[in-house]
Parts: structure tokens; C-alpha cells; sequence
């Protein structure tokens, strides 16, 4: 009983702000991005300046990512003295992987991309920032940073999470797709397939059209903190390092009741009762070959919180949840670092932070 009124408290949280935007008449992917305000009411600079990044190694030479296998439509819109994104030429054609390229706009490092994937059955947005230096038929690392649950469009890890400032020295491309509302990043049973629009269209897109190569890391807040490990833990070998803010890690069924109860979907039409196959804590063994790094607060209003900031129970929830992984984790060998830090809610000033204080970690393992 205690854990199902925390379980509400969770939900609440992660969905009072959600957006509100109505979905377009076009079949779309719905998307995930944390249900936190984009608006920070803590001081400007409270947040902890970044550590510098760990350095991989330097871009290797790749094929040409404008090969004919690559599908593409839509034109670029590139600033004249930055490298050019590859410009897509007008007809369609389908990547293997069942992805077409509907629009590519370019401004400054970020490539906004709107794709139809066969995968999900729909439109999707796809977020990318290039490296400095990056150009046409370099290979690159890649770091993807998952987003949160209930937002019907997009990913907010550039507009309410500073991912652009954050990863400015990163020599590595960061990958932000959309997820759907509470698509809990899984194939599911009768629905969308996030995983495999994630892990195969999406990878095979950034691999053969912007140079990224087999050098993976993955991040991700709220759900994405569970997508991140839940992909990690599900595909030993893809990533060589995984990192959750806030994340859902041990999920439970009351998560998915709320969360689908929210969005209109069934939840038996997710995971049937296969749940501990998706379940970050009862896969921690398979995390064992990679460092991991998890965080969250305890939902007592914190540093980086505005004057009268209520309690969070939904981080309250969560903190629950990250011990019992670090303690499953632990126990299993994992190489995990837990920064539970006590005071804190569930917002994007905590997440931006923890990014910056991950990424040494994400970025060192892809050197």
C-alpha cells in the first residue's frame, strides 16, 4: 500500500507539467522528455561547472556517409561556415533498417531530424549534435541521451537540459531520440517498437549518414534512466559505459499501470509479464563489463530548487528504487558510482548537472 501512494506521488510528478500540445493528424511517434517545466527557478550558476571530458581518441576515417544505402529526403539548412550535414536529395528512399528522412534541418552543431519509421509506425523526431571538427567520412563515438516520460513531441535534452553547453567539448556525437509518451523503450507486445527503432534504425542513420562507429555510450533521465540501463543490460557489447538520472531502475508494475493509464495505452499490451526481462535491477549482472553511474535526490527541496519547492515524493519514490539497483548492482559486481545526493526534486536543473558530473565517466569509455 505505501508503495503504490508513493507510486501516485511518482506520477504526479512525472506528469503535471507534461506537454499539452495536441498530436499531429500525421501518425506520430509520441514522445517522452521528463515532465519537468523547461523553466529553471534556481540561481543561474548554481548548477556545478562540468569536469573536462575525458578525450577519445581522434575521429577515424569511414565510408562516405552519403552512400546510396542511406535513405534521405528534405533539405539541409547549414550555417556557411560550419561542416556540411549531408544534404538529402528529393526522392525518398528507405533505409534498410525501414527509416526515411522526411526533414534535416541544421543549426550550428544541432541537426534536427524528422523521420517515418517502420519501426514505430509513425513520424519521429530525432535530435543530433555534431562534434567540433566533425565532417562527411569521419568516424566518431557516440553518446545517446535518452529523454523522460510523458511529452507529446520531441526531446527536450537541448531546450530544457543544455546538452549543446554541456557536451561542447565532447569529441563524440550525441544522439537524442524521441521515445514516445511512456514508451518505455521496449518493443512491445502489441504497439510501437521503441528498441528497435532505437538500436537499429537509429543507429544504423547515425552510423551511415553522420560517421558514427561502434564506440557507444548511453545516458538517460526518469524513464530514459531506465531506458539507458534496460538497453545496456539487454545488449552486452553495444555500449561500453550506461548512466541514469532519476531513473525508473527498478521498475515495477504500479509504474507501468500509472504511466499507461496516463497515456491511454494498456500495459498488457507492453511486457505480458515478462517484466524482469526489462527490469534494470534484475538484469544488474549483465552490466558487469561496463561502468554504470546512477543518481537521483531524496525529493527534499535542494540547491538547486526555488524558494517554497514543496516536497517531491515522486523522487522520493525513485531514491527507493536506486538503492535497491545499486544494492542488486553491488552484489552482482557491477563497476556502479551512485550519487544519491539527499536534497533534490525531480527536475532538469539536478539532471543537467549529473550529466556534467557523468560525462568523464560516459566519454572515458569510449576512448
Amino acid at each position: 500500500m505505501v508503495r503504490r501512494l508513493l507510486a501516485t506521488s511518482l506520477i504526479t510528478v512525472l506528469t503535471v507539467t507534461a506537454c499539452t500540445a495536441t498530436p499531429s493528424t500525421v501518425p506520430r511517434a509520441t514522445v517522452p522528455a521528463t515532465a519537468q517545466s523547461a523553466t529553471n527557478p534556481a540561481e543561474p550558476g548554481t548548477a556545478q561547472a562540468a569536469p573536462s571530458p575525458a578525450e577519445p581518441s581522434a575521429a577515424r576515417t569511414a565510408p562516405d556517409p552519403t552512400g546510396p544505402s542511406m535513405a534521405r529526403t528534405a533539405t539541409s539548412t547549414t550555417e556557411p561556415s560550419a561542416p556540411t550535414a549531408p544534404t538529402a536529395p528529393a526522392t525518398a528512399l528507405r533505409a534498410a533498417g525501414g527509416l526515411v528522412i522526411v526533414s534535416e534541418k541544421r543549426e550550428g552543431r544541432l541537426v534536427t531530424l524528422e523521420v517515418d519509421s517502420a519501426a514505430v509506425g509513425g513520424r519521429a523526431e530525432i535530435q543530433i549534435l555534431l562534434p567540433t571538427g566533425w565532417r562527411p567520412g569521419t568516424a566518431w563515438p557516440v553518446l545517446y541521451l535518452l529523454d523522460g516520460c510523458c511529452r507529446y513531441a520531441g526531446t527536450a535534452w537541448v531546450t530544457d537540459g543544455r546538452a549543446d553547453e554541456v557536451t561542447r567539448d565532447a569529441r563524440a556525437i550525441v544522439v537524442m531520440p524521441e521515445a514516445g509518451y511512456a514508451g518505455f523503450y521496449s518493443d512491445w507486445l502489441d504497439g510501437p517498437q521503441w528498441e528497435t527503432f532505437h538500436l537499429t534504425e537509429v543507429r544504423e542513420l547515425v552510423e551511415r549518414r553522420y560517421g558514427g562507429d561502434d564506440r557507444r555510450a548511453i545516458a538517460g533521465l526518469s524513464m530514459g534512466g531506465f531506458g539507458a540501463l534496460s538497453y545496456a543490460a539487454r545488449h552486452p557489447g553495444m555500449f561500453r559505459a550506461a548512466a541514469s538520472f532519476s531513473g525508473l531502475v527498478d521498475v515495477g508494475r504500479q509504474d507501468l499501470d500509472h504511466l499507461t493509464a496516463r497515456s491511454g495505452d494498456d500495459p498488457d499490451k507492453l511486457w505480458g509479464d515478462d517484466l524482469a526481462a526489462h527490469n534494470p535491477t534484475a538484469l544488474a549482472e549483465k552490466l558487469k563489463d561496463i561502468p554504470v553511474y546512477v543518481s537521483c535526490g531524496n525529493g527534499e527541496p535542494g540547491p538547486l530548487d526555488g524558494r517554497n519547492t514543496p516536497k517531491d515524493g515522486g523522487e522520493e519514490f525513485i531514491e527507493k528504487e536506486n538503492r535497491a539497483f545499486v544494492k542488486a548492482a553491488r552484489k552482482a559486481g557491477v563497476e556502479v558510482t551512485a550519487n544519491l545526493y539527499g536534497p533534490g526534486t525531480h527536475r532538469w536543473p539536478y539532471w543537467t548537472r549529473e550529466l556534467e558530473r557523468a560525462l568523464p565517466m560516459l566519454l572515458g569509455g569510449l576512448s
